[in-house]
């Protein structure tokens, strides 16, 4: 069999075995991650994606004799702490993914590190403590409180403070909570009729995500906003929990599981009701679409979900295609410089998000297709921040070429980075706004 063979075709996902005890055992985990970084020392070919390929490749330059079998295995975990699980290096750049017959899966061999280490106890509270937004999302809806803590976040002392003792760098941007979460200012869908196109089902669940309801409420508003202009009935997720996608990257997997035991009956529901279901937050759509299903491949219920769920401008141009978008746009936006978010990229929509922009007369689109660098909370700790605001540095680069009038990423999250960094590289200054935002106030609305 050629070592070739199979490299041609599109990339495939195994299931990911997390349940098998075998998983959890450290010498095999070290004789595959010895497999697979000898793979990745051979081709090289990810070496600017991320920290933990320079990194492998640097430990094993530093070896007597150049190879993967003289690195200590202890040093191992610096690669796997360099992840921030992207998933770009698999997509995108890997020849040897499944089903080539090397069946080289370098993210989720991260993430089963990762999920030993947690395992063994040796993951750090405050990084448990980021990873539990349900949990901190308890500071918004109560005004006073959030003024409070917002206003005590913003002071040189705090965020001082908050970098000795849990490990948030003081030059992170860090979100804010809002004083109403999305439930509180939501309002109840206009009865529309029902109307169902060729692709897209006619009535949309939002599944807001823990982002939308506790800190930027803002951007759920705009799309509600834009379903109301086109006359889609919709209706909110009750009671949502997290999807998951933090503590995966934590390697907390008990976490994911009984996360998804919440969400999932909610959502095969609508699901089976004809909802499309709508994430404003691509890591929590890319999580509904491939990682629950490869962690319960046999559960017919997250199968179901993950065939109904969308990114909403997945959605808009498919519906669009279905001759039942409006593209009765009243203002123009000008120039977007408009970044594509990892987990937008490994979804294989395409450029939907570009695409929407582009229906807007009037509006050019800059799209810079690359890491920003931050990741979640990977890129606020101490250790990472400056590593994070260096794999940017391109992203912010480009984002500024022509003077933009806005900046938009379908990652919020990644445009307040993007917009530090700009700040910080003295690019051009320009507003930065969620891709729903955009189109909202392209409507008039």
């Amino acid at each position: 069999m050629s070592n070739r063979e199979g490299s041609l075709e599109a990339p495939t996902r195994h299931p990911l075995d997390w349940t098998n005890p075998d998983f959890y055992d450290e010498e095999k985990l070290h004789t595959e991650m010895e497999r697979v970084f000898d793979m990745c020392h051979g081709c090289r070919r990810c070496l600017s994606l991320c920290g933990s390929f320079p990194t492998l490749f640097d430990l094993v330059d530093a070896t007597d004799d150049g190879e993967v079998h003289g690195v200590d295995k202890k040093d191992y975990g610096k690669v796997v702490d360099e992840c921030f699980l992207c998933d770009v290096c698999y997509v995108t750049k890997c020849p040897y993914v499944p089903p080539h017959p090397w069946n080289l899966d370098f993210p989720h061999l991260m993430l089963r590190a990762k999920a030993v280490k947690f395992k063994n106890g040796e993951v750090k509270m405050r990084d448990k403590l980021l990873a539990s937004t349900d949990k901190m999302g308890m500071f918004a809806g109560i005004p006073i409180v959030t003024e409070s803590v917002n206003a005590l976040n913003r002071t040189g002392v705090m965020r001082s403070v908050m970098e000795s003792t849990l490990g948030v760098d003081k030059k992170a941007w860090i979100p804010e909570y809002a004083s109403k979460t999305f439930p509180q200012l939501a309002t109840a869908s206009t009865a529309w009729p029902v109307k169902d196109g060729a692709k897209t089902p006619g009535k949309v669940a939002i599944y807001a995500t823990c982002y939308i309801n506790y800190n930027e409420p803002g951007i759920g508003q705009d799309l509600i906003k834009i379903l109301e202009h086109n006359q889609i009935p919709y209706e909110l997720v009750d009671k949502e929990a997290c999807c998951g996608m933090p503590k995966l990257e934590l390697g907390d997997l008990e976490s994911v599981a009984a996360n998804k035991d919440k969400n999932i009956p909610k959502l095969a529901k609508l699901a089976r009701e004809g909802y499309a279901i709508v994430t404003p937050i691509p890591s929590c759509t890319l999580m509904f679409k491939q990682e629950l299903p490869l962690m319960f491949p046999d559960e017919e219920d997250v199968q179901l979900v993950k065939e109904a769920m969308w990114d909403p401008f997945e959605y808009f141009i498919e519906r669009n295609r279905d001759g039942l978008l409006k593209t009765d746009f009243k203002e123009e936006l000008g120039h977007v410089s408009y970044h594509i978010p990892c987990h937008s990229r490994v979804q294989n929509v395409g450029k939907k998000t570009a695409e929407t922009l582009k229906l807007v007369p009037g509006t050019e689109v800059n799209v810079v297709e690359r890491c920003s660098g931050h990741s979640g909370t990977w890129g606020v700790k101490k250790e990472f921040h400056t590593q994070a605001m260096k794999i940017g540095k391109p992203v912010f680069k480009a984002m500024a070429n022509n003077t933009p009038d806005y900046i938009s990423s379908d990652c919020q999250l990644a445009g307040h980075h993007i917009e530090q960094g700009m700040e910080e590289n003295g690019l051009a200054k320009a507003e930065m706004a969620h891709p729903l935002t955009l189109i909202a106030k392209a409507y008039g609305l």
